[in-house]
């Protein structure tokens, strides 16, 4: 194959090298490249795209035919990021000629091959074929390709902070569609109860012009005219009542409704979304995100958008009864409806960007809390609560300084509008008053156009407020479906395979993973058989626990196939595949609640018995039994109550219950004293018996009963063997054994014994 102009391109997969090799013209060298893993159903399937100095080349793993564009006027590539999905299009002057979709790691590949083909496409419009690599510049920092004659990279430079716009509330009708009979209903009762509440004013216009303004004249009052005007005016006021509050308590139900689903669908797509997109997010925004932000929403729903909606029809009708009564008055009273409808266009945009703002500022408070109240052991046992406290100040410091500038903004918005209001009432006295001397109008007129124009205003006045209230709702919405956006990058198969029972055999083929542009293992290739155990060695950082996770699926392989029995895992539903694992961590995570649940956590319907047996086996049922309420005592906020070994025996039980058919022992003993270590590991001999098991342990001596060792240095295995053959060889394995044998310092090979991390930060 020809020779990749740049050191990235090194990593050039080997699997494309031959295919690619016979499509090649003469002189024709591959500049950019990347790799896709998804087809346009968002299923599993390898592509590849690439940049050259003559064309486009793409072709999909599993077609036969390669697909070329070469460098023409009207070309455009470009990329979107779909929340974890990434979609790179070609297109033309006239339609979309292409599109790709992988899940994204990260965007230097990406950015490298579109700024390549766009300078290729240049460069051929203006007559000029690429040269030798030496004329090629790259970013230092993403690997992007610089304009000539420029020193900042467009790249770089780029970024996004659009403000959420309104109609992000539009997306909402996707969680109201199912009660859009309810809706209906509503908006007829807000129509009719508008209506009615319309009808006094008018009523006290004959009132003036037929009753009182005669009897201030000499004549007689009439009683039965007295009688039918109030009566009127009583019966609009109870209707308008009644419909008030059937409009209200229907839209009320739909709007709590509609807020429950929104939580409810919030929570369980973020239950569904891959250990990747946790590794990035606080917990404290994610709790205010589903929380706080529907909160607001269900505000907005039930009770701001109907007096909107209420506003608005009440707006539309009294401006039709005016103009019906006197189109000039009307005229005259509709003055100042254009001067606040630019004040809110004006100040708009800025709520809008303030209120995100405190969205974010306020989820840094909600941070803090969700770090210092699980924490509170720790806190105390270094004795930094003042230190905690001053955290917690400055983040709320921060949240009133941009909460000040919000507020700032809106004080002097609010009194402006409520002084064009005045403003325009005293116009309507001066210009009625006018037409009255005229003759041009009763009293009564002007007293039903003041009764409507003091409703009329109110309103205004009202709509004015809900532009600060439509704001933060939009900035929720757009931070909850933020989440709802978000695809997995563990997507499940689109054609799945249910395997009836599982053997065990674990299957690793060229291996390779990697989290962001940080290469983490590479050309792992293993076979593990059912029923045995094998020991994962290494020094931190090896890649130990990130082989664990790819093999629990929590990270998908950026290179290769791993197979259970012969099937690729990504083959497999994830939740049907994971019921055959079972997993004991270094520090085992036990939910608020009873032992008994706490064991049957992965079987919920497991009947008394059946959890007595698994704790007997985990050795367990012992203190359990010394507890005061036994098996019904709570373990307190993640098992607080317990001490270190009886919360693992406790983990080692729940493993035990779901009965799986492979095991993953993480640093299992490593955070308990030698007594407790014993109790453990006579419970792990029950737990591993007949089962494919993979252990981490630092204390290499707890692997000696392994049937193999599989020896980790920087992503790739190094040895294969037990213990004693390991130490024969006297290689990497042995230098290990003996440093931890000797407790000598060995920080120059990089080698720690001490407890490991999942990857996402500090992987192995």
């Amino acid at each position: 194959m020809q020779q990749l102009y740049n050191s990235s391109n090194n990593n050039f997969p080997q699997s494309w090298d031959e295919v690619l090799a016979l499509q090649l013209n003469d002189e024709e060298n591959v500049l950019a490249w990347i790799e896709t893993d998804l087809d346009s159903q968002l299923h599993f399937s390898k592509g590849i795209v690439i940049v050259t100095n003559q064309r486009l080349l793409t072709k999909m793993y599993a077609n036969e035919v390669w697909q070329s564009w070469c460098y023409r006027q009207g070309l455009l590539l470009t990329q979107r990021d779909y929340a974890g999905i990434g979609c790179l299009e070609l297109l033309d002057a006239h339609s979309q000629l292409m599109s790709w979709r992988y899940r994204v790691r990260s965007d230097r590949a990406v950015n490298r091959l579109i700024e390549s083909f766009a300078q290729q496409l240049d460069c051929h419009l203006a007559g000029e074929l690429s040269q030798a690599a030496d004329t090629v510049v790259q970013c230092p920092n993403c690997g992007a390709i610089m304009p000539n004659g420029q020193n900042d990279c467009p790249v770089c430079e780029k970024q996004s902070h659009a403000p959420p716009p309104t109609w992000t509330l539009l997306r909402l009708w996707r969680f109201a569609k199912p009660y859009k009979g309810r809706l209906l209903i509503g908006f007829l009762l807000t129509l009719c109860s508008t209506a009615a509440t319309l009808v006094p004013p008018y009523l006290t216009m004959p009132l003036m012009d037929n009753v009182l303004i005669p009897y201030q004249n000499g004549q007689p009052i009439n009683n039965e005219l007295v009688a039918l005007y109030l009566s009127g005016l009583l019966g609009a006021s109870i209707l308008a009542w009644i419909l008030g509050w059937a409009r209200t308590y229907m839209l009320a139900l739909v709007s709590e409704r509609i807020g429950a689903d929104l939580r409810t669908t919030t929570y369980e797509h973020l239950l569904n979304l891959s250990q990747e997109y946790f590794g990035g997010k606080r917990t404290g925004d994610l709790m205010a995100r589903i929380g706080a932000e529907t909160d607001r929403i269900n505000l907005f729903l039930s009770l701001h958008l109907l007096d909107f909606a209420t506003d608005v029809i009440m707006i539309a009708m009294t401006a039709m009864i005016l103009i019906s009564i006197n189109p000039s008055l009307a005229l005259v009273t509709l003055v100042p409806l254009p001067i606040i409808a630019w004040l809110i266009h004006l100040v708009r945009d800025r709520l809008r960007i303030g209120f995100e703002k405190v969205d974010r500022i306020w989820a840094e408070v909600n941070n803090v809390l969700a770090d210092t109240i699980p924490g509170i052991r720790v806190i105390k046992a270094f004795a930094q609560e003042k230190r905690e406290s001053a955290r917690f100040y400055a983040a709320n410091q921060r949240n009133l300084q941009i909460n000040d500038r919000v507020n700032k903004l809106w004080s002097l918005f609010t009194p402006t509008v409520t002084l064009l209001t005045e403003v325009g009432l005293l116009i309507v006295w001066i210009f009625g008053i006018w037409q009255i001397s005229k003759d041009e109008i009763t009293v009564g007129v002007l007293t039903a156009f003041l009764a409507y124009i003091g409703r009329f205003y109110i309103r205004l006045d009202s709509m004015s407020r809900i532009v600060s209230i439509t704001q933060k709702a939009a900035a929720g919405t757009k931070r909850i479906f933020d989440i709802l956006d978000h695809i997995s990058s563990v997507p499940e198969s689109a054609n799945p395979v249910h395997l009836a029972t599982v053997q065990g055999q674990i299957e690793l083929r060229n291996v390779g993973f990697r989290y962001g542009t940080r290469r983490i293992t590479s050309d792992i290739n293993l076979v593990i058989k059912p029923g045995e155990m094998i020991g994962l060695v290494g020094h931190s950082g090896s890649g130990k626990s990130t082989l664990v996770n790819l093999i629990c699926r929590f990270y998908d392989v950026s290179e290769g196939t791993i197979l259970i029995d012969g099937h690729d895992i990504r083959s497999l539903p994830i939740a049907e595949y994971r019921k055959h694992i079972g997993l004991v961590l270094q520090e085992p995570f036990l939910f608020y609640g009873t032992i008994a649940e706490n064991i049957a956590y992965g079987k919920p319907d497991a009947t008394p018995s059946e959890i007595v047996s698994a704790a007997r086996a985990a050795h367990a049922h012992e203190f359990i039994l010394r507890l005061p309420h036994g098996y019904d005592s709570l373990v307190g906020e993640r098992g607080q109550a317990l001490s270190g070994g009886e919360r693992q025996r406790i983990s080692i039980a729940r493993a035990l219950l779901i009965n799986p058919r492979i095991l993953i022992l993480d640093e299992a003993t490593s955070s308990v004293d030698t007594t407790t270590e014993k109790d453990i590991q006579e419970a792990l001999d029950n737990l591993v018996r007949g089962r494919t098991t993979i252990a981490i342990a630092h204390r290499l001596s707890t692997l000696r009963e392994a049937n193999r060792l599989i020896v980790l240095d920087r992503g790739s295995i190094v040895e294969i063997g037990n213990h004693a053959e390991l130490m024969a060889r006297e290689g990497f394995y042995y230098r290990l054994y003996q440093a931890q044998v000797r407790n000598v310092d060995t920080e120059d090979r990089g080698f720690v014994p001490i407890a490991e991390h999942s990857v996402a930060g500090e992987h192995k």
